[in-house]
């Protein structure tokens, strides 16, 4: 057996344990300057019910789906237009998917009531009592999507409004998100008290050489944060509590997160392959793009997988990292990569035997879901241009039908219990190879 086979045959060996495979579409509506833009519209899917039908035909149990606040009530929060959300979640209903109602996904809130003012908490609150009472049988609630990520792309990295550039805006922001999850669950279990929260954000971890070592290790504590404020850990005691309260958190807005605390009924773990970083001092090796630094030193931001592959921690420590750290139940909420078809069925494969991994080795591992399946538009740049890019899913839409890849077939079989490891195309992945071809990665997050 060369090499190469026996890396393989330890990637897929075979698995006994079960996974329910979920599916998700990308439905961003994400301001930048003053423009909104969004993805449901985007991929055609606002004006194809029909499109539900042939996610129902993957064989997937449940559905990520938008009930988003700025697609129901854009210009006022007492005008409220339910005809879209009433077809559709009726629809999934009579198919028998189980909806996981998304209230905000990567999004600032709308005008009257955006993530940088008081009074986004309270009237997204509002939004989801209405939501819970126009839908009572909708048992699984995400209110906002990767609080952490959102923050960190409108507070810190300055990419969507406010577009700051600041840790005391960054801070402000992820508070504002987390009281508002807190105050979104009570309104909704006021109506419906068994209803899960089912919290996603990205989880990475990043590397580095050994003189950024301190840096890495304020960004691997900062990568839990929107879970371990939810769960009401951050207290004096907390590694991050003198982080936050340095950059604007008052001891009032922490206290309340430890009062109220709402941890994740399910935490839902996205993972991309960009998302491990490796932070290297040495930038004359990299593009000026990839050159940043923290007041202290220098240093270049890049993939893991393009620095030091063979040391990529990968999706099946990171969920054992999580369960370790809150032992709740686990769902992999975000499985997509932006590359040749082959190579997207190497990255699902990929994560569904490590989730399989982790579940045998004693984790709460509930599901894997299959995302965008309708495919996605400008992720290759953050969303912070209109560039038209297309990166097809489950489903390619650019010509404006929803047309299967070979993924579809992949994950009906999936979904019927046939094993991974004869559903994945001969060779490895690139990322799990030292002979690493020139990226085609469009979805990436930094």
């Amino acid at each position: 057996m060369s090499n190469r086979q026996r890396k393989r045959a330890e990637l897929y060996t075979p698995q006994t344990s079960e996974l329910a495979l979920w599916g998700g579409l990308e439905c961003t509506v994400n301001r930048v300057g003053d423009t909104y833009q969004d993805q449901v519209y985007r991929s055609g899917h606002h004006d194809r019910i029909d499109d539900l039908d042939l996610i129902a035909d993957l064989g997937i149990s449940a559905l990520r789906y938008p009930v988003l606040w700025e697609r129901a009530a854009p210009d006022n929060p007492d005008e409220l237009n339910w005809t879209w959300t009433d077809e559709r979640l009726n629809r999934l209903r009579q198919l028998g998917i189980r909806p996981i109602a998304g209230l905000v996904h990567h999004g600032c809130g709308p005008r009257y009531a955006t993530y940088d003012q008081p009074a986004f908490e309270h009237e997204l609150a509002r939004y989801a009592r209405r939501v819970a009472e126009r839908y009572p049988w909708v048992d699984a609630y995400t209110p906002i999507n990767e609080p952490l990520t959102t923050a960190r792309f409108g507070g810190l990295y300055g990419h969507w409004y406010p577009h700051g550039k600041s840790p005391r805006t960054f801070v402000d922001i992820l508070l504002r998100e987390c009281r508002a999850t807190v105050r979104a669950m009570a309104e909704i279990r006021a109506v419906r008290p068994d209803a899960q929260l089912i919290q996603t954000d990205d989880l990475g971890k990043t590397h580095s050489t050994p003189l950024l070592q301190y840096q890495a290790d304020l960004e691997n504590e900062r990568r839990w944060l929107s879970w371990d404020l939810l769960c009401g850990r951050i207290n004096p005691d907390h590694p991050m509590w003198d982080y936050l309260r340095r950059f604007g958190a008052s001891e009032r807005d922490l206290w309340f997160l430890v009062e109220n605390a709402c941890p994740p009924s399910v935490m839902g773990i996205n993972h991309y392959v960009t998302s491990e970083r490796y932070l290297d001092h040495n930038v004359r090796n990299y593009p000026t793009r990839m050159r940043g630094g923290n007041g202290f030193h220098r240093y270049a931001d890049t993939e893991m997988v393009r620095a030091v592959p063979e040391l990529r921690t990968g999706i099946g420590g990171l969920l054992q990292e999580a369960w370790l750290r809150y032992g709740l139940p686990i769902v992999v909420t975000e499985a997509h990569l932006g590359d040749t078809e082959d190579e997207q069925m190497r990255w699902l494969g990929e994560i569904w035997q490590q989730a399989h991994q982790a579940k045998a080795a004693g984790v709460d591992i509930q599901a894997v879901t299959v995302w965008a399946l309708l495919g996605l538009y400008d992720w290759h740049c953050l969303l912070t241009k209109r560039e038209d890019k297309h990166e097809p899913g489950v489903f390619n839409v650019s010509s404006g039908h929803p047309e299967p890849t070979a993924l579809a077939p992949m994950i009906k079989r999936l979904a019927a219990g046939e094993p991974v490891e004869s559903l994945i195309p001969p060779g490895l992945g690139w990322w799990q190879s030292a002979e690493q071809k020139p990226s085609l990665i469009t979805s990436w997050y930094q």
